[in-house]
């Protein structure tokens, strides 16, 4: 028989309590790394979103406002400077179609860090601007994707029709140019064939202004708009994180449609201590051009931040001159991060009925 060799058995070892604490300690060093790089990651991008949002709510704000402000004083055909000046600075907050057409005129108005006075709006946040644009809707009420004129809300209607035989631009008197009203019956005036209606469209007097809450105690500074409808006026919320604005006016005294002064306070420019006389009311129906100025904060505190900042915004009004030394807020000494916004806007409805080649 052949001879048979057993092989001899392996031995089997496991692993030492020093190999296996070696082990487990590299395994902790590579997991506390993670942690820390994701934690790391983690901040870096809650704090890109923070900051990404802040800059997205500033420039929409601004755009939003620009535009509005391009629009102020558009009245479809009439010519807004054959409109009366009114004896005194009109009430932001009127509902009354009397005393709206008597602030027809004045296309835009604001008031310098306060609101005093305007039942209409609340919470405005002190210290901060309200602006107030008049005009009426690009688009006819009704047409297309143009929203419909409400029962009772302000609509506006204007002649085109030159014809003597009808009371309209024939006559020369100029409550028979344009119809501003909250009954459809009034809205009588025609187009240029002096038989076809004329178009009506929405009349739309809006308030803009920064409020300390979105919501009631939220502590969320928001921008917001009160806009006149059928039952007076609503207000909307526009834009979260908006912590501040300011504007300059630009008033054109030549008459050239270019903007000769700037100030923050057309109520107090060249000696005037109140806006209840006409000379004031004319600085407001003189503004051709804007200085818009938007201090937009995070959303949320960014953690170990401090804001010891000092933001300029704009200058503030002198009396003389119009424009005086820097307007300036802050340090806040909060965990917020803010940036500044700004934006030169030209009152295209206002400045291009008053342009002059030079």
């Amino acid at each position: 028989m052949p001879e048979v060799r057993l092989l001899p058995l392996r031995r089997h070892r496991g692993i030492t309590l020093v190999e296996m604490l070696v082990a487990v300690s590299i395994g902790v060093v590579m997991l506390t790394a993670m942690s820390l790089l994701f934690a790391n990651n983690s901040r870096t991008r809650a704090e890109i979103e923070r900051s990404s949002q802040e800059a997205e709510n500033g420039r929409f704000a601004l755009d939003l406002l620009a535009t509005e402000l391009q629009h102020a004083g558009y009245l479809a055909e009439l010519d807004g400077r054959l409109l009366p000046l009114p004896a005194s600075k009109p009430d932001p907050c009127a509902t009354d179609p009397a005393v709206l057409r008597g602030a027809l005129g004045v296309h835009v108005q604001g008031e310098d860090g306060s609101a005093a006075g305007l039942g209409c709006i609340t919470d405005v946040k002190p210290g901060t601007d309200v602006i107030v644009v008049r005009r009426a809707a690009t688009c006819i009420a009704g047409a297309g994707d143009c929203l419909p004129l409400a029962a009772g809300a302000p609509g506006f209607q204007a002649s085109s029709c030159n014809d003597p035989l009808r009371a309209e631009l024939a006559t020369g008197v100029i409550d028979n140019f344009y119809r501003l009203s909250t009954a459809a019956a009034d809205f009588s005036l025609t187009r240029r064939d002096c038989a076809t209606a004329a178009p009506v469209r929405r009349y739309l007097a809006r308030i803009y202004f920064v409020a300390a809450n979105d919501r009631p105690g939220d502590g969320m500074p928001t921008l917001k708009r009160a806009e006149l409808g059928a039952g007076g006026f609503t207000t909307v919320s526009l834009v979260q994180g908006v912590d501040d604005l300011q504007v300059e006016y630009g008033l054109d005294s030549s008459g050239d449609g270019n903007p000769d002064v700037y100030s923050a306070s057309p109520d107090g420019y060249l000696g005037c201590d109140s806006s209840s006389t006409p000379t004031c009311v004319g600085h407001w129906v003189s503004v051709v051009s804007a200085k818009l100025f938007i201090l937009s904060r995070n959303p949320t505190p960014s953690p170990g931040h401090v804001d010891q900042t000092v933001y300029a915004l704009g200058r503030v009004a002198d009396a003389v001159a119009g424009s005086g030394e820097p307007a300036e807020v802050g340090p806040f000494g909060d965990g917020y991060k803010r940036s500044v916004f700004q934006q030169l806007v030209r009152l295209q409805n206002a400045s291009g009925r008053r342009f002059s080649p030079s």
